[in-house]
């Protein structure tokens, strides 16, 4: 199956939800141009309240759609840009791949995987009930979130709707993604 980019969002201002947009700039070790939580360091507010000068290792916010599609299921609306991801993918199991994973969206971008989103209790502020959607607990008692992967900028490039995504696996041992 092709992997491609199905929608990409951002938002210039603090919102839970990022609006779609026709594209977005990646910028090297920074995010995504105009987004809110681009930058070297830190930007989501409770990360910065612990402490500021932490590495951002959120500059990027990935979700695979077909998550879309398990929500739809359960009776919740939702869609790209919904839950604040700045690029929706189809095709690829992103909570799959390996931290380190490098994904090549479009000609030029790369982003770098660094780990799993942790999903916060806004998510039910947007629809009741969402959060445990997104979060549940597997067979052995283990937390399982659903609500993306993040990612650093490595390549700064324009990302647009119907662009391939392409998967770089890092050396092995891979290391399991852990929330970020």
């Amino acid at each position: 199956m092709n992997s491609t980019v199905v929608a990409v969002s951002s938002n210039g201002v603090y919102s839970f939800t990022k609006p779609n947009r026709g594209s977005v700039t990646l910028l090297a070790g920074l995010g995504v141009e105009g987004d809110v939580h681009a930058g070297v360091t830190v930007k989501h507010r409770s990360r910065v309240a612990q402490d500021p000068t932490q590495p951002n290792l959120r500059q990027v916010h990935l979700i695979h759609e077909e998550l879309f599609a398990e929500l739809r299921d359960a009776g919740f609306d939702v869609a790209p840009g919904d839950l604040g991801e700045n690029v929706t993918t189809g095709g690829i199991d992103l909570l799959a791949l390996p931290a380190g994973t490098l994904l090549h969206l479009g000609d030029e971008a790369v982003v770098e995987v660094t780990g799993l989103r942790n999903p916060c209790l806004q998510i039910d502020h947007f629809q009741d009930g969402l959060l445990k959607q997104v979060v549940g607990r597997d067979e052995d008692g283990g937390i399982v979130r659903k609500a993306g992967i993040m990612g650093i900028v490595r390549v700064g490039g324009v990302v647009r709707p119907g662009d391939p995504v392409r998967t770089e696996l890092p050396a092995e041992p891979h290391r399991p993604l852990e929330r970020v």
